[in-house]
């Protein structure tokens, strides 16, 4: 893979349509949609975005806008256990497929998106 994830992927274009795919799943799901407190995504959506594009080498305006992503902070105050973390990757992966992305990025990307969940997790579990 020539360059970084960010170009190979397709740019700006394949991330938002990544992030769209993704919440797009995420809006009917009864176990992660009450994470979202806002009315409508467009804010997660806009952020995740952001994120991505500038995590994989594109345009730092995540960081402009908004500071350093600090993940585990940003969702501290939501409950994430692995059954939360389960659902979000389902969804993730299912949005990453979605795309014709070369087998490299699409590894990538889903390595990424397994440690980052699970790093999320901040609820211990059930007993």
């Amino acid at each position: 893979m020539a360059g970084n994830v960010y170009e190979a992927a397709g740019g700006e274009a394949t991330f938002r349509l990544l992030v769209a795919r993704f919440y797009a799943r995420v809006e009917d799901d009864p176990l992660l949609r009450p994470l979202y407190p806002d009315e409508d995504l467009a804010g997660a959506t806009e952020h995740l975005a952001l994120f991505l594009i500038q995590y994989w080498g594109g345009p730092s305006t995540y960081n402009e806008e908004r500071g350093h992503p600090r993940l585990r902070m940003r969702h501290q105050p939501f409950a994430i256990g692995q059954a939360e973390r389960d659902a979000w990757m389902g969804h993730m992966k299912a949005a990453v497929e979605s795309l014709e992305l070369i087998p490299a990025v699409r590894k990538a990307l889903i390595d990424y998106f397994e440690t980052a969940s699970t790093a999320m997790i901040n609820q211990p579990a059930p007993r």
